[in-house]
């Protein structure tokens, strides 16, 4: 009887002991699935934050390549347009300004004062239209430099309209990164002025220049009835202004409010 019990207690202690190894087992392969699975789901969000990145990325780098050939198709249209200003529709008015002068040399006294007035007229308008050539010839701008381009511009556009538009410059110069940069933001100023003459009923245009050891601020502002920058309807026009400065790594920046004009802040850094 005692040697059964004795059995019986050998037979239950090997079972306990098969159970703890069992166990023990059962936990390890469950801690080794775990395991498995953690890293599996850490390799597999690494991957596709790294997949969504590189989409970002690529699509940033669409939108700038399309915005750059967007950029460089406007500027070979304005040049086309430029060399026609000056080379057919200015030949055609210095030849109607020379035809008016000798037509006012042999007139009578009684039509002479109107074909003076006529011939002013034409005169102005060559005047204008040599001027607006300049404004749209990249090589003009660049020949001529940045400061006296923007210059150019705001005594041509007093001349057309406004009351007085004035450049102010602050600090020493310090040139561009690039001298197409020149270019991008003398764009971006005049389709701000462009929008001021259209849209704003301003009288006055200013212009300021800032140049910082690192940064130049360039600030363009109209005297306008402005705009509730919540509701207006983002156009064309604010799109090519963000996007021109986005090609130069400079920071765009556009303030309205109704009755209190329209003001734009690029910030360019210069190293």
């Amino acid at each position: 009887m005692i040697n059964f019990l004795n059995i019986l207690l050998q037979e239950r202690a090997v079972s306990t002991a098969a159970e703890r190894y069992l166990l023990v087992y059962m936990l390890a392969v469950l801690i080794i699935v775990t395991t498995l699975v953690i890293v599996f789901f850490i390799v597999f969000q690494k991957r596709k934050n790294k997949l969504l990145l590189d989409k970002i990325k690529q699509q940033q780098e669409f939108d700038e390549e399309i915005s750059r050939t967007q950029t460089e198709i406007q500027e070979q249209t304005l040049k086309h347009i430029g060399w026609e200003l000056h080379d057919n529709v200015g030949q055609l008015l210095a030849y109607a300004s020379m035809q008016m002068n000798m037509i006012s040399a042999k007139a009578s006294s009684d039509i002479k004062e109107s074909i003076d007035a006529t011939s002013d007229v034409i005169k102005e308008s060559l005047k204008e239209v040599r001027s607006l050539s300049k404004s749209l010839n990249n090589e003009v701008i660049l020949n001529i430099g940045f400061e006296e381009s923007i210059n150019n511009e705001l005594n041509r556009l007093k001349r057309m309209k406004f009351a007085s538009a004035k450049l102010h410059i602050k600090g020493d110069k310090v040139p561009f990164n690039d001298k197409k940069h020149e270019i991008i933001i003398f764009r971006i100023l005049q389709e701000f002025f462009s929008n001021s003459v259209k849209y704003s009923e301003a009288e006055n245009l200013s212009v300021f220049l800032n140049y910082q050891p690192n940064m130049l601020v360039i600030e363009a502002s109209d005297d306008g009835k402005g705009f509730n920058m919540e509701t207006v309807e983002k156009g064309s026009g604010l799109i090519n202004m963000k996007s021109r400065a986005e090609l130069i790594n400079a920071t765009f920046n556009m303030y309205s409010k109704p009755y209190e004009g329209v003001k734009i802040i690029i910030d360019y850094p210069l190293s």
